[in-house]
Parts: C-alpha cells; structure tokens; sequence
C-alpha cells in the first residue's frame, strides 16, 4: 500500500461511523438506610430511570407518606422508584416489569439488599392491573410507563376501578409533558412539576372515593 493511500485508508476509518453499544449502568439510592448504594441496572429499549434530581424532588413530596407504606412500583424499570421507597422504609414493595431482563435484575437487586418485603412481577402492567386485586390494597404507587404510548391513562384507570388502591392512597405519575393525561376524578393533584420533557405530578385518592 502506498503511503497515500495509507493516509486515505485512516481518514476513512475516522470518518466511518462506530455504533455504540451502551452498556448497563447503575441506580444510585439517595437517602434512607441504603443511602449510597448502587445497584446494577439493564440496558434495555425504553429504560428511563428517574434523574437523582426528580427522585429527590420526589421523595421530598413523599417525606410523610413513604414510611410503613405498601408501594406498588407499575413499569418499574429500574426499580429505582421503588428502591428508594423501600430504603425509605416502606412496609412492603411490589415491583411489575415486562422485561425479562430488567426484571430479573430487580430480582438479583432485592437479593443483594436481602430483602424480605418485596417481590417483582415480569408481567405487562395494563394486563395485571386489569385483572384485580385480591389482596391487601397499596397506599403508595409509582406510575412511570415508557413515553408516547399512552400507558399512564390505562393504568391510573385500572388502579382506581380494582381495587388496586387504599381510599387515601398516594399516586405518583411521571409522563411526557404533551400528553393529554386525564387522572381519574376520584383522585386529587397535591403537586405538579415539568423538568425539560418529563412532567411530574402528585396526586392524592379521596379518602370518599368508594372501593
């Protein structure tokens, strides 16, 4: 090969594009008995994990009503929500996420932190909420579906109509700041915040509404 040529081989391979593989990466527990922990997270399609910034923001809304709760964690992901929950002392926490991998991570995860207060469900969110609930009812839930499908209107419905929630109980929705998002009437907004894309907002079951 010439050195011309050579030089013409190199430029080539600089200008040809490399796609990236981005390889699995972390969740950071902010606050509570596992303060600091970080727990290994899948990189899967869709995953969006809950910035440190908004779970603090969070966490601070929820600073009365994460203790002794029973949280439901719906399109857990990461299981960052729900972690944090827990390291918050929560009573209990379920986890649901149709990933196999992701869901299986969630797994190991409470293996890791030993705990024996919480379970993860690889099912489709929708489909198992609209089956009912027979057990005990959840105070504490997390909505964070994946953006641009319009999930969070079918599970805040299926929350509310079986028997998924306590008459008081205490919902977290995070959605895509354009979406037309209607929460059931039963249900009250406490709180509400936009950071860029992401919209956040609080919102409280009537202690009247009917089970």
């Amino acid at each position: 090969m010439k050195h011309s040529d050579s030089a013409n081989w190199h430029t080539m391979r600089k200008k040809t594009p490399v796609k990236k593989v981005n390889a699995d990466g972390f969740i950071r527990i902010i606050s509570g008995k596992f303060r600091g922990r970080k727990l290994p997270v899948k990189n899967v399609e869709g995953l969006r994990p809950t910035t440190d910034r908004m779970k603090e923001t969070v966490f601070n809304w929820l600073m009365q009503d994460t203790r002794d709760a029973r949280v439901l964690d719906c399109f857990a992901g990461s299981g960052g929500l729900g972690f944090e929950a827990i390291s918050r002392f929560a009573e209990h926490t379920d986890f649901i996420e149709l990933d196999k991998y992701a869901a299986a991570q969630i797994q190991k995860n409470i293996d890791t932190l030993e705990l024996n207060h919480a379970q993860v469900f690889n099912n489709n969110s929708i489909t198992l909420l609209e089956k009912g609930n027979t057990g005990k009812p959840y105070s504490l839930v997390f909505v964070d579906p994946p953006f641009r499908k319009d999930f969070a209107h079918l599970c805040c419905h299926a929350l509310e109509t079986h028997n998924w929630l306590t008459n008081d109980a205490i919902i977290y929705v995070e959605i895509e700041k354009e979406l037309d998002f209607s929460a059931p009437k039963e249900w009250q907004l406490l709180k509400e915040k936009q950071a860029g894309q992401v919209l956040c907002k609080l919102y409280q079951r009537s202690a009247l509404a009917s089970n």
